[in-house]
């Protein structure tokens, strides 16, 4: 499984929190609303979840684990075969 990268899995949270925060203060905002349902929708797309809230909790999860995805660039080294600079494939 491909696992999305921590930096956008940290910026998406933090914007689904934050709109969630101005959802709680203006609840009959409809604009407001509409964003917060969408940062939400956002993040289950990214952590692969059907409900906002499970997927806030999978991304709180996977931020304090120590797995690492590489950079773009380095992921395209990694699966292309070719050797890194030490050597190893």
């Amino acid at each position: 499984m491909l696992l999305p990268a921590k930096t956008e899995v940290a910026r998406q949270l933090r914007h689904y929190r934050a709109w969630e925060r101005s959802m709680l203060a203006s609840p009959a905002d409809v604009a407001i609303r509409a964003t917060f349902e969408d940062s939400g929708y956002t993040l289950c797309v990214l952590m692969g979840k059907r409900c906002a809230r499970e997927a806030a909790d999978a991304a709180e999860r996977y931020l304090r684990t120590n797995l690492v995805t590489p950079a773009p660039e380095q992921a395209d080294r990694f699966s292309s075969g070719r050797k890194t600079p030490s050597g190893a494939a």
